[in-house]
């Protein structure tokens, strides 16, 4: 349960949820959301933006009567009891509730492509942390610098294809496909079902990056 829609991001759908439940997506402990719409807004096998940790994909939505959600619902989408899922989806609901409010009960997973290096996430870089991967960007970038060159243009294109970005840049498709790779396993990247995205990790490196000069 949180916010009762989705909305688009640079053209893909995104499943919004508040903070407090991130870190129960990305563990498994939240397998369940329930929201008050008035008709469904995602559908199984569909795949939606969680923003920052990534994606998550539906594998079954049910509309049910409020009075059928029980304390191991609740505690499935991240409460404590079915009286917390009450409280926290009154002040949201368009009507009264009743015990016959229909509610959508949606069954999802954390569903990023798996590989995302752990501190990804990570947005506090010491000066140490810079230096680091500052050194390790240099080292990937050998007599011809492309690093922030891609990171660059990632974050200024979320989420488009690699084809596209490649093509951008003069470059083949699956080379480039490569070099991100690389970026990612250094937490800079993150890759999704279409194109890529600067992890937060990234972000806080090109900033801090930004001072070195």
């Amino acid at each position: 349960m949180a916010a009762q829609r989705t909305t688009r991001a640079y053209g893909a759908p995104m499943l919004l949820f508040q903070k407090r439940f991130h870190a129960g997506l990305v563990s498994g402990a939240v397998t369940r959301t329930f929201r008050l719409w008035d008709k469904p807004h995602v559908k199984p096998g569909g795949r939606y933006r969680v923003h920052p940790i990534g994606v998550v994909e539906v594998s079954a939505v049910v509309r049910v009567p409020l009075e059928a959600l029980t304390d191991a619902d609740a505690r499935a989408g991240g409460f404590e009891s079915r009286d917390e899922l009450l409280a926290y989806m009154t002040p949201v609901a368009k009507v009264a509730l009743t015990p016959q409010t229909p509610v959508f009960d949606v069954t999802l997973r954390h569903a990023d492509d798996g590989d995302r290096v752990e501190g990804a996430l990570d947005t506090k870089l010491s000066k140490e942390d810079v230096l680091a991967l500052h050194a390790k960007l240099k080292k990937l970038d050998g007599r011809k610098p492309w690093t922030k060159t891609v990171l660059k243009l990632i974050k200024r294109r979320p989420r488009i294809a690699a084809s596209k970005l490649a093509a951008s840049l003069k470059r083949e498709t699956l080379p480039f496909k490569e070099d991100v790779r690389k970026l990612k396993k250094l937490g800079l990247t993150q890759s999704f079902e279409v194109g890529y995205e600067v992890s937060p990790r990234g972000l806080a490196y090109l900033k801090a990056a930004a001072r070195l000069r």
